[in-house]
């Protein structure tokens, strides 16, 4: 019984801070690393920060086979070194 509800208490607890992890990469790898932590105590940690990073990377868009910049609210775009807006 004891298992059963550690482990269940586990997973809630990693599905709770798993929320943000499409941030960026640094918030992504602040999850995976107390996910792991929560699960498996310091290797866990490590293994779950490079998991996070990696899997909660930033977003990259595209717009016209261009990749896509954002400047405060506005996007924008590089088209023959001068900024596009859109």
């Amino acid at each position: 019984m004891k298992g059963i509800l550690l482990s269940v208490a586990t997973l809630a607890a990693v599905a709770g801070v798993g929320g943000g992890a499409l941030a960026d990469p640094v918030s992504g790898a602040a999850i995976g690393a107390a996910g792991g932590a929560v699960v498996a105590g310091p290797p866990g940690a490590v293994v779950g920060a490079v998991a996070g990073a990696a899997i909660g990377g930033p977003r990259i868009r595209w717009f016209h086979h261009h990749r896509v910049y954002y400047y405060h609210h506005r996007r924008y775009y590089i088209e023959n070194h001068q900024r596009v807006y859109f």
